[in-house]
């Protein structure tokens, strides 16, 4: 079975040709072009489709929230302007006249790890991307979780702090304000202007630069609060955690062990696991809907 898998980022638009063996073909990347709408994605997405020679299905997974059984988008922030209730099986059902499943990203990543990267040997897991947000997914018997509206696990919205925020904080103080890789850089830009991202960051830290060393410390205390929150909910055997800043050597562990300090002795056993198939897991999870 050939599999079309996309994987519709803010930014960028992941695509390739999956088998149900979880091996990837033909893999191309291009600019979303997101600013300029829904309607524009979903078109130049078509057209991107298009250029596979033959295929048999097509498996998409997208930013903002989505009704997976039904294909379309729940909601969508500004990122992609337009985009939220966009039908996005339908359109593509008649335009390609093939089987299409549509799914979160961040569940397509879950899915991902789940059957080919870093929670194979995991039943119940929560998965999180730390970025310009925190997306996040909820596996249970290896299984996604969708709650009521099917719209569950919105982790970067859990709130961490006071409903009275500390000056400098936008609106409510939900998690992703103070532990996305956005608030890490915002942090670092305040105290160093050449901070402007996180290669940016953590270059000066290797260059001993303790002040934002002190900062990202304070940053992995607030990845952590989150961490051991939904561990305490959930009581799952393991978190993956992704997300480019993710990537840094040492930065899972000692998030790992911030977050044990923070838990519940009966709660100990979870394991904090970078995740490991990188910008090929939205790909891979979606591919799966039609394979597992």
């Amino acid at each position: 079975m050939r599999i079309v898998a996309v994987d519709i980022g803010g930014t960028n638009t992941k695509m390739c040709i999956c088998d149900k063996q979880g091996n990837v073909h033909d893999f191309k990347e291009y600019a979303t072009e997101s600013y300029l709408g829904g309607p524009h994605v979903i078109s130049r997405m078509l057209e991107k489709i298009a250029e596979y020679d033959h295929f048999d299905a097509i498996a998409i997974s997208t930013a903002g929230q989505v009704n997976a059984e039904e294909g379309f988008i729940v909601y969508a922030n500004e990122n992609i302007p337009r985009y939220t209730g966009m039908k996005i099986k339908d359109i593509v059902t008649h335009h390609f006249h093939k089987p299409v499943m549509v799914e979160n990203d961040v569940n397509s990543a879950a899915l991902g790890e789940a059957y080919y990267g870093a929670a194979q040997s995991f039943n119940n897991f929560l998965c999180l991307t730390f970025g310009t947000g925190i997306g996040g997914a909820i596996v249970i018997n290896r299984q996604i979780y969708k709650g009521a509206n099917g719209v569950a696990a919105e982790f970067g919205h859990i709130f961490t702090h006071p409903l009275s925020a500390p000056s400098g904080v936008e609106g409510l103080p939900y998690y992703e304000k103070y532990a996305s890789t956005t608030a890490l850089v915002k942090m670092a830009k305040l105290a160093d202007p050449e901070c402007t991202d996180g290669k940016a960051l953590f270059d000066k830290i290797q260059s001993g630069n303790e002040q934002l060393e002190r900062i990202l410390d304070l940053w992995i205390t607030e990845v952590a609060v989150g961490l051991a929150s939904i561990t305490h909910i959930f009581n799952p055997s393991a978190i993956i955690i992704g997300g480019g800043v993710m990537e840094q050597e040492d930065l899972v562990r000692r998030v790992e062990e911030r977050t044990k300090s923070l838990i519940m002795e009966s709660f100990a056993g979870v394991r904090i696991v970078k995740a490991s198939l990188g910008n090929k897991a939205g790909l891979l999870g979606a591919s799966s809907l039609f394979v597992h």
